[in-house]
């Protein structure tokens, strides 16, 4: 009964609030959510340029507000990746929104090259072998197909159609989804990637913009392939000043720099581990690349990168199974995976073209990490064209709030502080020292960024109390369980 009611109060709302969107809109079930929510689409042509050329449809999911009264502005997430779907992680993320969404419907876009608009997926790696996986010959050879495959669909009219899937082209596919439901200026939530596009989104059309959230900032001049070396070795560096400095993980582990480097030296070496998701004994070798991959999935969240002394400290004694089970465990679930296609339509527009120019160093460690593969792989995908301004970020007439993990080896603040700058005295940057990579659902920072949208004026918003974010606690190593002598079989 509460479902039904639920369902029902949420399509009366939505028919007295958008009537110009009534009729393109369809009661729909999304894989994971358990009540019915309503679909739409646009037809949007594949190449601006060409209007009477290929189109493709670009799908969304509305889930209507619950109040009678409900606000008309509703509150837009856009993912990360680049090629997660919207509509992939609603089940997952939509808790999040529960408070606004009493009173504002929330749209989840799927991105053009994602979810159901298009979709440019390549074959799954999940289930592939470890070995497999971690091959960069393989891995290419894969990303080949996938591009000819692509490229052979109608709507694509040949593989130069993957040159029209960037950020600029799908932010006016998102403003297309807004003048459909008849909304005069929206709220932008934006993750990892996803605050990019709410950049680029908001340059286009700021006056259709009310409040933007920026959760772990990647801004266009980012250049995703090279920052990762520098942020992933802080992170890690990091990590190993903090096990020193805790008496517990220092007593347990007092050599766990030198167990690093034993266990980076030792490299490559033939091993068997266990497949992260089936748990089938696997042979390959281990190598450099697999290691550090496997580490920076880890530091993405503080609560993983604390086992990650026990795991390098057993890891350099031949002992692999903690490492490996941690690397996998942030990107195992369907809402984690991306459609590659997309992803390297975008870093190969946006990012690999600025390579040359691109000043940062390596982490020691960490080297040049995946570059390679984007440079080898880029150099073989179709490339779009980036207009100037995209990596520009204008000052901002719309508040902005701008979530920082100070653990983060993915969008550490120091890529927020530069946008705060530019979006001028709009924008208002909270940096949570303890936090890793996506702030959105920790703590007190759910309240923050609610109030935020919901603050009824733009001086409010920017005055929200965020003093919680100093009080986030990094979480302990994780320490082996130690059986009394007494207790031992």
């Amino acid at each position: 009964m509460r479902a039904l009611s639920r369902a029902l109060a949420g399509l009366a709302l939505l028919a007295g609030a958008l009537p110009s969107a009534q009729a393109q809109l369809q009661p729909c079930r999304i894989d994971g959510h358990r009540f019915e929510v309503m679909c739409g689409s646009v037809r949007r042509p594949l190449d601006p340029a060409r209007p009477d050329g290929p189109a493709i449809d670009v799908r969304y999911v509305v889930v209507p507000a619950l109040a009678r009264r409900k606000f008309d502005d509703p509150v837009f997430l856009i993912p990360g990746g680049p090629g997660q779907s919207a509509s992939s992680v609603l089940s997952q993320v939509l808790p999040l929104f529960q408070r606004l969404n009493n009173r504002r419907d929330i749209v989840f876009v799927d991105q053009r090259g994602t979810g159901r608009s298009e979709p440019l997926d390549c074959e799954d790696p999940r289930h592939q072998a470890v070995a497999d996986q971690t091959d960069p010959d393989r891995q290419f050879r894969q990303l080949m197909a996938c591009r000819d495959r692509l490229g052979a669909r109608k709507n694509l009219g040949g593989v130069d159609g993957l040159k029209f899937f960037a950020t600029p082209l799908a932010m006016q596919d998102l403003d297309a989804v807004r003048v459909q439901l008849g909304a005069e200026r929206i709220n932008l939530v934006g993750a990892s990637y996803g605050t990019r596009a709410a950049l680029d989104y908001l340059r286009q059309f700021p006056r259709h913009v009310r409040r933007v959230v920026l959760d772990g900032v990647a801004p266009p001049d980012m250049v995703l392939p090279a920052s990762q070396s520098l942020d992933s070795q802080a992170v890690l560096d990091a990590l190993l000043e903090a096990c020193a400095r805790e008496p517990g993980c220092a007593a347990d582990f007092p050599n766990l720099r030198e167990d690093w480097a034993k266990l980076l030296s030792g490299l490559p070496r033939p091993v068997e581990v266990a497949h992260p998701l089936t748990g089938r004994p696997e042979r390959l070798t281990l190598t450099r690349e697999i290691v550090l991959s496997t580490v920076r999935g880890a530091l993405y969240a503080p609560v993983l990168s604390s086992a990650l002394p026990a795991a390098l400290h057993d890891a350099a004694a031949g002992r692999l199974e903690g490492l490996m089970g941690l690397g996998s465990s942030l990107f195992s679930g369907k809402a984690g995976t991306i459609a590659a296609g997309m992803h390297f339509s975008v870093v190969c527009a946006e990012d690999v073209p600025r390579l040359a120019g691109h000043a940062e160093g390596r982490g020691k460690d960490f080297g040049d990490g995946q570059l390679q593969l984007y440079r080898r792989v880029c150099a073989e995908w179709p490339r779009g064209e980036v207009p100037p301004a995209f990596y520009t970020v204008p000052p901002s007439p719309a508040p902005v709030l701008l979530l920082s993990g100070g653990l983060d080896p993915a969008t550490p603040p120091r890529h927020a502080e530069r946008v705060a700058t530019a979006l001028g005295s709009n924008a208002r940057h909270v940096v949570v020292d303890n936090a890793g990579h996506g702030l959105l659902s920790l703590g007190c920072l759910r309240d923050v960024w609610f109030r935020f949208i919901d603050a009824p004026d733009d001086a409010t918003a920017l005055r929200v109390d965020t003093s919680c974010a100093k009080g986030v606690p990094r979480p302990p190593a994780l320490r082996p369980v130690r059986l009394p002598a007494e207790a031992k079989p």
